[in-house]
């Protein structure tokens, strides 16, 4: 299989730099997978799961919302926060869920109601990364 070189960076750290087979990334427009050869674009990104396929094994993991730029040799990612799932604190990820869940309910502005979505939105999809993880 073509590979081609991707890399994923947040504010604190590179996450992940090397040779993929393809990456799946959670987008506004829905999950998109990207290959070698993969037509040139830009997009957003939403809190989600990415799955990366390298050497033939295929990893699951934490994306927040980001951008993506596209080419047909390498994929660079920008997010707030990727993790692992063994790197989820998942009682922080609850406490999150809770805050962002009382958050949505008061809902006192679009604008307020859109980054308390978006909080939960993190959030859950933490959660859901976690949880398959730990099953593997």
């Amino acid at each position: 299989m073509n590979k081609f070189y991707l890399e994923i960076i947040t504010p604190e750290k590179v996450f992940f730099r090397g040779e993929a087979e393809s990456v799946n990334i959670p987008s506004i427009g829905g999950a998109c997978t990207i290959m070698a050869g993969h037509q040139p674009m830009v997009f957003a990104t939403e809190p989600g799961t990415i799955r990366i396929t390298a050497d033939g094994e295929t990893r699951e993991a934490f994306m927040s919302e980001g951008f993506i730029e596209v080419r047909p040799d390498e994929t660079i990612a920008f997010a707030q926060a990727v993790e692992w799932p063994e790197d989820i604190d998942e009682r922080r990820a609850e406490e999150a869920r809770e805050r962002a869940e009382e958050m949505v309910r008061r809902n006192r502005s679009a604008a307020e109601y859109q980054l308390n979505r978006l909080a939960l939105q993190r959030a859950f999809a933490r959660l859901r990364v976690k949880h398959r993880g730990n099953k593997e």
